[in-house]
């Protein structure tokens, strides 16, 4: 991790289940930075004008920026989605909280494309600290999300400490009849030992998901420490961390 870039993205194509490394260039984090801008850029490229919603050529794409990560600062778990809508046939980005932008990031992958479309249920697990991509048939999970998250969640993790190491990617039953399903993104929650969802909830990146018979999404990553993305300068970080903590508490 340099400067908070791994400088390289994720490519799988559950069509033809092909899995590619891209580079992250100059004039990407120059001109997008990342998260969103990430997305766009990929989308942009992946897409032609005549790409519908349910085109196997849509991508889904998620990402997180430099920050991500870094706990200094409230809102650098957020993971951005970008995807052509179903909703209003143009792009459209949400985001979500949780783990899964963090540990896909230290996971090794500034940005995930998923593209084609899958015959059958799969499971796409994301192994950070093996450094392997896995692609398994899924129609033995459960659909419901809080069933299949708590079920991946235990599988991936091994052990009950390494449970918060682990987030789900996924989108119940009902995206695979509306234009509107969401995408939940699972955390475990050691306190209440329990898994938990947060959503990104616009146009209706789930039922995406869902057409292209993807049934999760896993990354796992353990390992994680405050200077894991390795700032140019972690001083500056933690003295304007300390300012917005403050600002956040007095006036929030």
């Amino acid at each position: 991790m340099e400067r908070g870039y791994s400088n390289k993205s994720l490519y799988i194509n559950v069509g033809d289940l092909r899995i590619e490394e891209k580079e992250v260039t100059d004039f990407m984090k120059e001109k997008f930075v990342g998260g969103k801008g990430f997305d766009l850029w990929y989308l942009w490229n992946a897409v032609t004008p005549e790409t519908r919603w349910d085109s196997p050529e849509n991508e889904i794409v998620m990402s997180v920026g430099p920050l991500g990560g870094i706990t200094q600062y409230s809102g650098t778990g957020k993971t951005l989605v970008c995807a052509i809508s179903p909703l209003t046939g143009i792009p459209i980005d949400s985001n979500a909280g949780g783990y899964f932008g963090p540990l896909l990031k230290f996971a090794g992958w500034d940005a995930l494309e998923l593209q084609g479309k899958a015959e059958k249920d799969l499971i796409i697990f994301i192994d950070g600290n093996e450094g392997l991509i896995s692609i398994e048939e899924g129609e033995e999970y459960p659909e419901d999300t809080h069933l299949l998250a708590e079920e991946l969640t235990t599988r991936f993790a091994g052990s009950e400490e390494d449970k918060v190491h682990v987030s789900v990617v996924s989108s119940g039953s009902a995206a695979r009849h509306v234009l509107m399903g969401m995408l939940n993104f699972s955390f475990y929650d050691p306190r209440r030992k329990t898994v938990r969802v947060k959503q990104a909830a616009r146009g209706g990146l789930g039922t995406i998901l869902r057409d292209k018979h993807i049934k999760a999404l896993v990354v796992k990553f353990k390992g994680i420490k405050p200077n894991l993305n390795n700032p140019a300068d972690i001083a500056a970080i933690n003295r304007i961390g300390v300012k917005y903590h403050k600002e956040v508490h007095d006036l929030d």
